[in-house]
């Protein structure tokens, strides 16, 4: 059998068995894990053994054994834990990590590192002689008397037929327990069918063995860690199962429990089992899909409310008197529809855990590097987000903790002049706010020094407004290549970080902005779409064409009087909006499309992003609605002025208005798009989508 095809999921569970594993040794370090926190730990580095062990990557295998083995005295309460044996287990998650990319991807293998990881194990495990040789006494003198481990045990292992599809084989197991001791084995073979009905995937040998040597139960328990939920596995002390020389141990019947309830196993495996059972139950309840499928499903169900929307704007036309059945299936169509897209749209929705869960790990190793205590506080892990956007945000968030930690943060002494406890806190938060979720990252450390940066400011040229508000203070660390760092770290001060994280974040249709108090702290809050596939948008009408307008940055709609608009430094509008005049630009005139307006007064649509106001004149509103995303860079090609395309209901292209960039060119000139070339373009593109789509 080809084992190769379970390597991707060999990985993937060993990625989660590594996240397990870190994260129960940072709580066992911080104080927080509970009792059961070593099992967890334990039982994911066995999962990993074992699976490396199954497919022959022998480099991981061996590293997991060393690290398996100190968690099993830790666990048996031969060791404890502390900074020095948690900083080397660390260190062996990456090793491990480092390990898997390179027999997953092909990668070197980083010897070094290797070698630093396996050192620091076998140092620790080493140093234990002494530590152990005390504690193994008071552990024989506090364990009843019963508990004494047998001279050998007696082993039924009758597995399930399925066991080879999970990856698992039998000759893996019987080779571990050769190593434990003294290996007698009896095949049972009375299940084989006749030869015409045998089909070679599935497991029919059953084995009685006898396992003689001091070994413990718990050593046993874990050969078979891995199919204790797809065997029938009863083990029994040897003395227990004694019977005459000619007779073999007797086999289980086939609803036999496990031994655990005739010989009480040590108390430590309990939980590890229970934690097995939860693993196999969520198992039952899930199941992997590959993302190219999901991104297909969504985008067929896009197209499906392309085609509903498309029959709605034909229905309006028909008679309701006449066609009253159809125009009642059509709205359950409708009603259906929108709950199909919701529910598939979820499937791509994940925990923004998936994306904090990475960062105790990053805090306590900057926080050690800088000698600064720093305690990490999340919230709102259980916010789901689009898995697109989280992917793409976590570079974002790994610039801001490392800079909340970096500047943001006083040291331990400056902390205690101020009255401040002397473990900083840095907080990462995530919740929804109507259609959009708000991620903060804060700090308690000394805030933003508002003159410091108005010095920096001013030295690098950048331009400043006439007594500008604290915001617009803060806005200027998004300046490219602004830093007030004094000295250049391997952190930070080489300027080069917010505005790419200001980028990056206008680029998935979000916004960043900085809230700060000096002596108390600062915040740093992004706003996102929850997915980047479905937009809620205003469609405007400009120049007999329709547009876009994404609603998130919509903030308000008018039709100003005459006087509310003044014209200053050459064609430069501006639009009084109550207190505050904004810039106004005329959206058929920055297209080059015709006029076609007929009133006087314009309608203008007061829109905002990075921060910055403007008011777009447009001739009509036409609504609100949900559009189905259309990346017309990578069907198409870029245009100037345009964040994409959607597909209306009457068959239509309209284009998705970039706001952001309409925002920093409001003093520029007219992008040169003429009303041939655009028509030109939307032509190409309207007959592309018909080949694509194959609609006439």
């Amino acid at each position: 059998m080809d084992i190769t095809r379970f390597h991707a999921t060999f990985f993937e569970e060993s990625r989660e068995n590594l996240a397990a594993m870190e994260a129960g040794l940072l709580d066992m370090e911080s104080g927080g894990g509970g009792g059961d926190t070593i099992h967890v730990v334990f039982r994911a580095a066995h999962s990993i053994k074992g699976g490396s062990a199954t497919f022959g990557f022998t480099a991981i295998a061996d590293l997991t054994h060393l690290l398996e083995t100190l968690l099993d005295e830790a666990r048996s309460g031969k060791r404890t834990l502390e900074g020095v044996a948690i900083s080397a287990l660390l260190g062996s998650v990456d090793a491990l990590r480092m390990l898997l990319a390179a027999a997953e991807h092909g990668d070197a293998i980083d010897q070094a590192m290797l070698a630093r990881a396996r050192a620091e194990l076998e140092r620790l495990l080493s140093g234990a002689g002494a530590a152990a040789d005390i504690a193994a006494p008071i552990a024989a003198a506090a364990a009843p008397a019963a508990s004494a481990d047998p001279q050998g045990w007696s082993i039924s292992f009758e597995p399930e037929r399925s066991l080879f599809l999970s990856g698992n084989d039998p000759l893996r197991m019987l080779r571990e327990l050769e190593q434990l001791g003294e290996l007698k084995v009896a095949c049972r073979d009375d299940a084989l069918p006749p030869f015409a009905e045998l089909d070679p995937f599935e497991a029919w040998l059953a084995w009685d063995l006898q396992l003689i040597g001091n070994v413990k139960r718990s050593a046993i328990e874990d050969t078979f860690a891995w199919v204790e939920d797809q065997c029938t596995l009863n083990i029994e002390p040897l003395a227990a199962a004694a019977a005459p020389a000619a007779t073999p141990p007797a086999a289980p019947v086939a609803a036999a429990v496990p031994a655990a309830a005739e010989v009480p196993a040590p108390a430590s495996a309990a939980p590890a089992a229970a934690a097995s059972n939860a693993r196999h139950d969520a198992g039952e309840t899930t199941i992997r899909v590959a993302v190219d499928k999901v991104d297909a499903l969504i985008n067929l169900v896009g197209e499906l409310v392309i085609t509903q929307a498309m029959l709605a704007q034909r229905s309006a036309e028909l008679d309701p008197g006449l066609h009253e059945q159809l125009l009642a299936g059509l709205g359950q169509l409708d009603r259906n529809t929108r709950d199909l897209q919701e529910a598939v749209m979820s499937v791509r929705m994940l925990p923004v855990d998936f994306a904090f869960s990475r960062f105790p790990r990053m805090v306590r190793d900057i926080a050690s590097r800088l000698g600064k205590k720093v305690n990490l506080k999340t919230s709102g892990e259980g916010t789901e987000l689009d898995k697109g956007v989280i992917e793409k945000i976590v570079d974002p968030l790994v610039h801001l903790v490392r800079n909340a930690i970096d500047h943001g943060l006083e040291t331990t002494e400056q902390r205690i002049a101020a009255g401040k406890p002397e473990a900083g806190t840095v907080t990462l938060s995530a919740a929804h706010q109507g259609g959009h979720i708000i991620i903060e990252v804060g700090d308690d450390g000394r805030g933003l020094n508002r003159e410091r940066i108005l010095a920096k400011a001013t030295e690098r040229g950048i331009p400043l407004p006439e007594n500008p508000t604290d915001a617009q203070v803060w806005d200027l660390v998004f300046a490219p290549g602004f830093s007030t760092a004094e000295a250049l770290t391997d952190l930070s001060g080489r300027g080069v970080g917010m505005d790419v994280v200001r980028k990056n974040i206008n680029a998935l249709g979000g916004q960043v902005e900085i809230r700060s108090r000096h002596g108390e702290g600062t915040t740093v809050s992004i706003r996102l779409p929850l997915t980047m596939a479905i937009l809620d948008g205003m469609t405007v009408a400009v120049g007999g064409e329709v547009f876009i307008l994404p609603l998130n940055v919509v903030v308000e709609s008018l039709q100003p009087a005459a006087d509310h608009i003044k014209t200053v430094a050459g064609d430069s509008r501006l639009l009084r909006v109550r207190e505050d005049y904004v810039p106004l630009l005329d959206l058929a005139n920055h297209y080059g499309l015709p006029a076609t307006r007929t009133e006087a007064q314009p309608i203008a649509v007061v829109v905002e992003s990075q921060g910055q106001r403007l008011a777009l004149e447009v001739d009509e509103l036409l609504g609100q609605q949900q559009v189905v995303v259309k990346n017309l860079e990578r069907n198409y090609r870029r245009i100037a002025g345009v964040a994409g395309a959607t597909i209306l209901g009457d068959g239509r292209v309209a284009l998705i208005v970039d706001v952001g960039s309409l925002s920093t060119k409001t003093q520029a000139a007219p992008v040169a798009i003429t009303e041939e070339y655009l028509q030109g373009e939307m032509a190409k593109v309207i007959e592309l989508s018909k080949r694509v789509r194959k609609v006439a």
